[in-house]
C-alpha cells in the first residue's frame, strides 16, 4: 500500500487534506501507473484476438508524461485525436501561456513595441501529439477562443472583445505542413473563418487589430483576397524542397533558399473553394510585416538539429521574411524566432540561436554522442551525416555562423584521423 511504502521509505505522510494530494497521493500514482505499466501482455493477446477477427477496444493514444495515465495500459486499439475537439482544453492552455511569453519577450526586446505579425508552424505529427498546442498558440496571439457545442466538439473561434483581450491582436502567417492541411481541414476551416471576421471586424482601431490593419492595405494595392492567413504547398504534395537544395549543394545565397520556400509555400487555403489557390502577393505582403517566427518541438527524442525539415521550413521562412522585410525599404530587417519546447511542464520559449548551441553542444560536438553513433556502424555515420548537413542548413538559411561551431566539427570528425577513417569505412556515401 501507499502507506506501507512511505514508511519503509522513511517518509511521513504529506497530505494537503485532499483526496490524492501530496507525497501520499503521488505514490499512489506511481503504483497505479506501474500497475498499468505490468498489463503489457495486452499487446500480444491482443494480436491473437485482431487475427482471430475479434474485437480490439479503442482508446486515444498520447504519452504517458504528457497525456497521463489514460493512454495505459498498451495493447489497445489506439487512434490520434478527434479533430474536432482540438485544441484540447489542455493544449489550449499550454499554447496561451507560450504565446503570451512570446509577446512579452518580443516586447522585452523591442523597446515595448508588439510584433505585428507571427508566422507559427503547424504540423501534423505535432499536432495529433499535442492535441494542438501551435493552434491554441494562433489563437491566443489573434485574441480568441473555442466556442463548444453540446457534445464538446468546437464550433467556432470565437473572438475576445479587445476591451477584455487588453492588447492588440497579432497578425499570424499559419505555415501548414501537407499533414496538417490534408489531416485537418476542419481546423482550417475555422481559422480561416475566425481571420475573415477578425479582418472585418468593425469600429476595431488598426492600431489595435493588425490583421484589420494589413488586410486594408493589401485591399489598397488591389490584392485579392487578403484575408488569408494559411499557406502551403500546392493541393497534394509535400516538402519546401530547401533540404533538397542544400543537401545537393544547389545554393549560393541563404535568400535563393528563402526564395525556394516562399514559392512552395504561397498557396493558400480556407473555407469553400480556397484549395490551394496560388497567393504569392498575399504571402510576401505578410512576410513583410513578420516580427517573429515560432515553431513548436514536440518530442525530446530529436531537435532543431537532428531533423532537415526544421532548417528548411522555420530557417527558411525566418530568411524569406527578412529578405521581405529588407526589399520593402525596413531598415534591420531582423525577424526573430521562438522555439517552444511541448514535451515538459515548463513552455517557456527560446530563442533559435540559444536552442542550436545548446544541441550542438550536447549531440555533434558532444564526443560520448559522436562514439555512440560510430560504434552504430551505418546508421550511425549517417546520423552524423546528417546533423553536418543541418549545420549548413542553419548557417545559410538564419545565419548562425559562430566559430566555434564549425572548427570543433572540423576538429572531431576531419582532422581527427581515426575517426574520419571509421566513418568512412562504416558508410562512405555519408
Amino acid at each position: 500500500t501507499p502507506e506501507q511504502i512511505l514508511q519503509a521509505s522513511g517518509v511521513s505522510s504529506v497530505s494537503g487534506g485532499g483526496d490524492g494530494d501530496g507525497v501520499e497521493g503521488e505514490v499512489a500514482t506511481a503504483l497505479s501507473i506501474k500497475g498499468l505499466l505490468r498489463q503489457n501482455t495486452e499487446e500480444i493477446r491482443s494480436v491473437v484476438r485482431a487475427l482471430n477477427g475479434e474485437y480490439i477496444p479503442s482508446v486515444a493514444g498520447g504519452d504517458l508524461l504528457r497525456d497521463g495515465p489514460g493512454v495505459l495500459p498498451t495493447g489497445r486499439n489506439i487512434h490520434a485525436l478527434d479533430p474536432y475537439r482540438m485544441p484540447s482544453e489542455a493544449a489550449f492552455r499550454r499554447g496561451a501561456s507560450a504565446a503570451e511569453q512570446i509577446i512579452a519577450q518580443h516586447r522585452e526586446q523591442n523597446e515595448g513595441a508588439f510584433p505585428e505579425t507571427c508566422a507559427v508552424a503547424l504540423w501534423g505529427l505535432d499536432s495529433i501529439k499535442t492535441k494542438g498546442d501551435a493552434v491554441a498558440i494562433v489563437l491566443h496571439l489573434v485574441g480568441a477562443r473555442t466556442e463548444r457545442d453540446s457534445t464538446g466538439r468546437i464550433a467556432r473561434f470565437e473572438l475576445i472583445p479587445l476591451e477584455d483581450l487588453g492588447r492588440p491582436r497579432i497578425d499570424v502567417v499559419c505555415n501548414m505542413s501537407g499533414i496538417f492541411r490534408d489531416t485537418f481541414q476542419n481546423v482550417v476551416g475555422l481559422l480561416d473563418d475566425l481571420f475573415l471576421r477578425a479582418a472585418e471586424a468593425e469600429g476595431e482601431p488598426l492600431e489595435m487589430n493588425f490583421i484589420r490593419k494589413h488586410t486594408e492595405e493589401m485591399r489598397g494595392k488591389g490584392i485579392e483576397r487578403g484575408t488569408s492567413r494559411l499557406f502551403s504547398n500546392p493541393s497534394g504534395d509535400y516538402g519546401s524542397m530547401v533540404n533538397e537544395r542544400v543537401g545537393a549543394s544547389n545554393w549560393e545565397e541563404g535568400r535563393e533558399l528563402g526564395d525556394t520556400w516562399a514559392s512552395r509555400n504561397a498557396f493558400s487555403y480556407g473555407k469553400g473553394g480556397e484549395k490551394g489557390q496560388a497567393r504569392p502577393e498575399v504571402l510576401q505582403s505578410l512576410l513583410e510585416t513578420t516580427d517573429r517566427v515560432v515553431q513548436e518541438i514536440d518530442s525530446v527524442e530529436y531537435g532543431l538539429t537532428d531533423i532537415q525539415e526544421y532548417y528548411a521550413n522555420t530557417g527558411a521562412l525566418r530568411k524569406a521574411a527578412e529578405t521581405a522585410k529588407r526589399s520593402a525599404g525596413k531598415v534591420s530587417g531582423k525577424v526573430g524566432c521562438s522555439i517552444v519546447e511541448a514535451f515538459g511542464e515548463d513552455a517557456t520559449p527560446r530563442e533559435l540561436e540559444d536552442v542550436l548551441r545548446l544541441e550542438y553542444r550536447s549531440k555533434l560536438l558532444n564526443p560520448k554522442w559522436a562514439e555512440a553513433m560510430v560504434a552504430q556502424g551505418s546508421g550511425g555515420a549517417y546520423e552524423i551525416s546528417i546533423r553536418m548537413t543541418s549545420l549548413l542548413g542553419w548557417g545559410a538559411t538564419t545565419d548562425f555562423k559562430e566559430d566555434w561551431v564549425y572548427d570543433q566539427a572540423v576538429e572531431s570528425y576531419v582532422e581527427d584521423e581515426a575517426m574520419a577513417a571509421r566513418l568512412r569505412k562504416a558508410n562512405p556515401q555519408a
